[in-house]
């Protein structure tokens, strides 16, 4: 027989889980959300690839800005959380995402972090790694 407390810990773990996989799409729609009303066109969003995953690609015109969104409660600690190893992963996902574009040889590409922080607007940190 099951430990009840051991499964009520894991029912709170999954429901923590769950939470914060809500607030980190609810995030990622905001950033996107922002990129747009910068002028930005929306190419992907929670693109994986065998390196891992991106969560979105924007353009704007030969630029492509490939954005980590963090959901933090303050920006030191959503700017801490792109640590070296995220940031090889994330490269190495936009290499891949980069190759199969036709127009890859034209274009420019840039990592930026949005922070989203509650309650508040999204922070835009262009070119942050």
């Amino acid at each position: 027989m099951k430990n009840p407390m051991s499964i009520q810990r894991k029912d709170q773990s999954t429901n923590q889980r769950k939470k914060a996989n809500k607030r980190g799409k609810r995030a990622e729609w905001l950033a996107a959300f922002s990129l747009r009303l910068k002028g930005y066109r929306i190419v992907a969003r929670g693109m994986r690839t065998k390196s891992g995953e991106i969560d979105i690609i924007a353009r704007k015109g030969d630029l492509v800005a490939v954005v980590e969104v963090k959901y933090r409660n303050s920006i030191d600690d959503a700017l801490n959380a792109v640590d070296n190893r995220s940031q090889l992963r994330i490269a190495n996902a936009a290499n891949i995402w980069l190759s199969a574009q036709r127009d890859y040889d034209k274009l420019s590409l840039r990592f930026d972090i949005i922070a989203v922080l509650p309650g508040k607007w999204p922070k835009h940190f262009v070119g942050a790694f």
